[in-house]
C-alpha cells in the first residue's frame, strides 16, 4: 500500500489493540514525563536568526524581501507568524514524545479559520498546511500554545490572564483526543467543527452577537468579492488583474504561456469529476500576488477563470510550495512539495476545497493550488480581549485534537496526556517562557533592521 509523501510510513499507522496503544503512550510518558515539556532553555549553539531568514530568502524573489521584513516588524505576534523555521529549529533540539501524527507546523492561531465545505456550510478548522510533515504531536500543540502568550502579550493581557488562555488550548486539546480516543474511526474521520453550532456554546450575549456578525460576513467573504477588490473591467467589460505592484501585477505573455502550461499539469492531479468540472472554464487573466507574512516572497499566482456565462468567474490561486521547516529534522520521504502540502491538508481537515491540486512549474518550482477566498473568515486577533482569546484557544485546541487524531494514534496520545492538569501546565510554561524568547528574538531583529543587515520596504 503506498503512502503519500510526507505521511508517516506504514509502521506508524499500523492497526494495534488499544491497549497496546496505551502502553506506548504510557511508555512515552516515563521516557519524557510530562513536566518535562515545559522546560525551555535555548541552545548555546542555537542557529543565528538572522542567517535563518537570509537562508529562506535565498530562493525567494529578492524584491519582495523587504515586504517580508516590514510585515513582520509590525507587532511580536507579526514576527512570531514569520519565524516558523526558528521555532522548528528550537522544538528539533528538544526531547519529544515520539508520537507521531500529521503536523500543521505552523499551528498559530491565525493559522485556524472558517471556510466552506464543499456543501456551502461554513466549518471551523486548520486552514494553512504550507509546512505540513508527519512529527511529535506536541510540537503543534507548542506552537499554538506561544502564539497564544504572544497575542496576550501584544494584547496587554494580564499575564495571570495569559496562562489561564494558554492551558485552556491545553485543556481542549487534551479532552478532545481522550473524547475521539473512545470514537470509531469513522465517527472520527467525519468529526468536523460546523461554524453554526457555536453559536449554541455561546451564552455571553454580546460574544454572541459578534460571532453571528463575523459568520455572516464570512458568508458574503466570497470569490466575487476578492474579484471586485483585485480586478477592474477590461476593454471588452471582462474583469483583469490591477496593476498594482509590487503587490499584484498582471504577467506578461512569456509568463501567461508558462501559467497555462502549469495549469495544464495542476489539472492532471485533481480527480476525474473536478477535472471535468474545470474544463467548463477558461483562463481569462493571471497576475503575481504577493501573500501573507512567512510566504511573502515565494512565488504566488492568481488566475482569473470565466464559465461558459458571462459573469460565471472562478478565482483560483496557484502558491510556490517550498520544504517544510521541518523537513530536516523528521523522517519525511518527499517527492513533490505541492504535494506534500495537498495530502497533509486532506489529512488534517475534516472537509476540504474541491479545487485543491498541485502542479510543477517551468523551472521545477513546486505549485499548490485551491480556490481564493472562498466563504472564509477568520478571528481579528489584534486587540483580542482576554475572554475572547480564552474562548478561542479551546476552539483552536479542539480543531487541532481532531486533525491529530485522524492521523496518529489518539489512544497512545490519550494515554500520555492523562486526565489531570499536568500536561495543560507544562504547555503553559513552555508557551511563556518561549513567548519570552520570542520578544527577545523580536528585539534582536528589529536591530538587525536597523544596523541594515535586514532591509525594509519604504513607507
Amino acid at each position: 500500500m503506498p503512502t503519500f509523501p510526507g505521511s508517516p510510513d506504514r509502521s506508524s499507522t499500523a492497526r494495534t489493540s488499544s491497549d497496546d496503544s496505551a502502553a506506548s503512550g504510557l511508555a512515552a510518558r516515563r521516557q519524557l514525563p510530562l513536566a518535562a515539556q515545559g522546560a525551555w532553555t535555548p541552545s548555546p549553539d542555537r542557529p543565528d536568526l538572522v542567517d535563518i531568514l537570509d537562508k529562506e530568502a535565498q530562493p525567494r524573489v529578492p524584491e519582495l524581501t523587504p515586504i517580508r521584513y516590514t510585515r513582520m516588524s509590525g507587532s511580536h505576534f507579526a514576527f512570531y507568524r514569520g519565524t516558523p523555521a526558528v521555532m522548528a529549529a528550537d522544538l528539533a533540539g528538544m526531547p519529544d514524545t515520539g508520537l507521531i501524527v500529521q503536523l500543521s507546523g505552523d499551528a498559530h492561531l491565525s493559522n485556524f479559520g472558517l471556510f466552506a465545505s464543499p456543501e456551502r456550510r461554513l466549518v471551523f478548522d486548520l486552514d494553512d498546511f504550507d509546512e505540513t510533515l508527519p512529527g511529535p504531536f506536541e510540537w503543534d500543540v507548542k506552537r499554538l500554545a506561544t502564539s497564544l502568550a504572544v497575542a496576550a502579550y501584544d494584547n496587554d493581557v494580564p499575564s495571570e490572564t495569559a496562562s489561564m488562555i494558554v492551558a485552556e488550548a491545553a485543556r481542549s486539546y487534551r479532552a478532545h483526543i481522550h473524547e475521539l480516543s473512545a470514537s470509531s474511526e469513522l465517527a472520527v474521520w467525519y468529526e468536523h467543527i460546523a461554524a453554526d453550532d457555536l453559536l449554541q456554546e455561546v451564552s455571553n450575549s454580546l460574544q454572541r452577537a459578534r460571532l453571528h456578525r463575523t459568520l455572516d460576513r464570512a458568508r458574503q467573504t466570497d470569490s466575487s468579492k476578492a474579484i471586485a477588490k483585485l480586478t477592474e473591467p477590461g476593454p471588452d467589460g471582462t474583469p483583469r488583474f490591477l496593476h498594482a505592484p509590487p503587490l499584484i501585477e498582471p504577467v506578461d505573455d512569456q509568463d501567461r504561456t508558462a501559467v497555462e502550461q502549469v495549469f495544464d499539469d495542476y489539472r492532471a492531479s485533481l480527480p476525474s469529476a473536478q477535472a471535468r468540472l474545470l474544463d467548463r472554464f477558461r483562463i481569462v487573466d493571471t497576475a503575481r500576488k504577493v501573500v501573507g507574512i512567512g510566504s511573502v516572497g515565494t512565488r504566488c499566482y492568481v488566475l482569473l477563470l470565466q464559465g461558459r456565462a458571462a459573469g460565471d468567474l472562478l478565482l483560483l490561486q496557484a502558491k510556490e510550495a517550498e520544504p517544510s521547516v521541518l523537513a530536516p529534522y523528521v523522517n519525511a520521504s518527499v517527492t513533490h512539495e505541492g504535494q506534500r502540502v495537498v495530502e497533509g491538508q486532506r489529512l488534517l481537515q475534516a472537509v476540504g476545497d474541491i479545487f485543491l491540486g498541485w502542479s510543477s512549474g517551468p523551472t521545477g518550482r513546486h505549485f499548490y493550488w485551491r480556490q481564493l477566498l472562498d466563504m472564509k473568515g477568520s478571528a481579528s486577533i489584534q486587540n483580542m480581549s482576554g475572554s475572547l482569546l480564552h474562548q478561542y484557544a479551546g476552539l483552536c485546541g479542539r480543531a487541532l485534537a481532531r486533525g491529530h487524531a485522524r492521523s496518529g494514534d489518539r489512544v497512545a496520545i490519550a494515554a500520555y496526556l492523562g486526565h489531570d492538569t499536568s500536561f495543560d501546565q507544562a504547555m503553559t510554561a513552555f508557551a511563556l517562557a518561549y513567548a519570552k524568547q520570542t520578544r527577545t528574538d523580536y528585539a534582536a531583529f528589529t536591530q538587525a533592521i536597523s544596523d541594515g543587515r535586514l532591509p525594509i520596504a519604504p513607507s
